[in-house]
């Protein structure tokens, strides 16, 4: 172990840390889950360092800060940025132990990477690229015996820091993270999984099977329609996912600093950081990530996040009813549906010899309930968290949305590939369900009355003919005009 100091005294910090005094003092603080802000989070806020670093490069904030100090030079700015970047590149990930569970701002992860990067930077600088960290040491010279920082040139505060507060700077890493997230993980994977389905639909167009209401038989229709359904549905949680980033990218909350007023910050830095970070994203003009339009409000609240989830739970909703349609459709094999075959994947059960399972169809239906749950946490933190100028619950909620991304793109992706890709249609046991189904009487209501249909079905049920055979027995219609009538692929809207 090492000595540190910070405002408050010193500290023990490991001798292979990156990170000081104050994350240390949170790790001691908050030993909760056990569970660290994830790294998706830690490379977004590496990556808003850069930004700002850059941007106060830029604007020649570091020529003057500290007061009187002479400012950075040229290699110390370098530096900074390089450690920045490396941080958003996820070479020190390991270095960010402070729990999600912490206080409410996002504080101690915030001054968890103002230190490493500080550190970093001045690893960068010194002659051989190596700090050393000796035991019961600081981790730079003192100045002298009253001085203890170990941050002699740039420092974790009056630098990484510089124009920014947590209170700003943590919900802006968060709307990068999840935005980004989304952009690159979840959307296509929800487009590869909706052309999987149109797919289906397009070679399927023509199998006739019977359509289910209230889980009881209805009118026919084609497999190709029900998966073309499915395909139209997966549409729809695509264009969710766009109304998510575009939401996300328009409400940034940097340069509000500490209450929303932009205190200690330059009137061009807010607009400078989120032109850097589009730029460095190589995204277009229309996509780019903008600055709130009231910074006050921006602090308080999280109601762009909330809104965010929110769609996430939606697209949960939307995949668990596909899900939960095909596990439907494929039981079986002898006792139920089986107008799909499921690829066999694995034993199914531990005790009954030659079960298979729709597995991947449960794991899906799992994390959608995950993701439904926790947008419920999501909703409580938004609306019990902000009071006056700052939310307070902001770990939990970038964990949580973080989360929710992550599990459905990865769900869906193993779904996509290990399930929907392999799925067959039964054309046998879908034609069998159609012939005998009694709402094929349904299409003679318009010739014979709806009243004579219901007694034409009954009968059919009570004998267990076919609504054809009764239909031929009782000479309802003549029998040209009877198979026109009965013909499925009409009653799909197909002739």
């Amino acid at each position: 172990m090492r000595i540190e100091h910070d405002t408050m005294g010193a500290v023990e910090v490991p001798d292979h840390a990156y990170y000081g005094a104050q994350s240390q003092r949170a790790v001691e603080n908050f030993p909760i889950s056990g569970k660290p802000m994830p790294s998706e989070f830690i490379h977004a806020l590496g990556l808003v360092k850069w930004a700002c670093a850059k941007a106060n490069a830029v604007l020649g904030v570091f020529d003057r800060r500290p007061p009187n100090s002479g400012g950075l030079t040229q290699k110390q700015k370098d530096a900074l940025l390089q450690a920045c970047l490396e941080v958003a590149d996820g070479k020190f990930d390991d270095q960010f132990p402070v729990d999600v569970f912490q206080t409410g701002s996002g504080t101690s992860t915030n001054m968890n990477a103002n230190e490493v990067i500080a550190r970093r930077a001045n690893e960068l600088i010194t002659d051989n690229g190596k700090l050393i960290m000796k035991k019961g040491t600081d981790a730079c010279p003192k100045d002298s015996d009253e001085n203890h920082s170990p941050f002699k040139t740039i420092h974790p505060n009056d630098h990484v820091n510089c124009g920014q507060s947590t209170n700003d700077i943590f919900p802006t890493a968060i709307h990068v993270a999840v935005a980004m997230l989304v952009e690159k993980r979840l959307m296509p994977v929800l487009s590869k999984a909706g052309e999987v389905l149109y797919q289906k639909a397009d070679d399927w167009k023509n199998i006739i099977k019977i359509g289910r209401t209230h889980l009881a038989d209805a009118t026919p229709m084609t497999l190709g329609q029900e998966f073309g359904s499915f395909a139209s549905q997966l549409g729809e949680a695509f264009c969710i996912t766009q109304s998510i980033t575009e939401i996300l990218k328009k409400y940034l909350a940097v340069g509000g600093t500490a209450v929303g007023s932009g205190i200690n910050t330059h009137r061009n830095f807010a607009d400078l950081v989120a032109a850097y970070i589009s730029e460095y994203y190589g995204l277009e003009k229309g996509g780019d990530f903008e600055v709130t339009d009231n910074h006050f409000r921006a602090n308080s609240q999280r109601c762009e996040l909330t809104a965010a989830h929110n769609y996430l739970k939606m697209i949960a909703v939307i995949l668990m009813n596909v899900a939960n349609n095909i596990r439907w459709l494929g039981s079986g094999p002898r006792c139920g549906f089986y107008e799909i075959k499921m690829p066999d994947l694995q034993p199914g059960s531990s005790i009954m010899p030659g079960k298979v399972n729709p597995v991947l169809c449960e794991a899906l239906m799992q994390v959608c309930a995950k993701v439904i749950g926790n947008d419920a946490a999501i909703t409580a933190c938004s609306m019990t968290g902000g009071q006056f100028q700052l939310n307070v619950m902001m770990p939990v909620m970038a964990d949580l949305t973080i989360e929710s991304v992550k599990i459905l793109s990865n769900a869906l992706e193993v779904f996509t590939e290990k399930c929907l890709k392999g799925l067959e249609a039964n054309e046998e046991k879908c034609r069998e369900g159609v012939e005998k189904s009694l709402m094929l009487a349904t299409a003679l209501a318009p010739h014979i009355g709806y009243e004579e249909s219901a007694g034409i079905a009954k009968e059919a049920f009570k004998t267990g003919k076919t609504v054809r055979d009764v239909c031929l027995e009782q000479n309802v219609l003549p029998q040209k005009q009877l198979d026109e009538v009965l013909d499925p692929m009409k009653m799909c809207g197909l002739r």
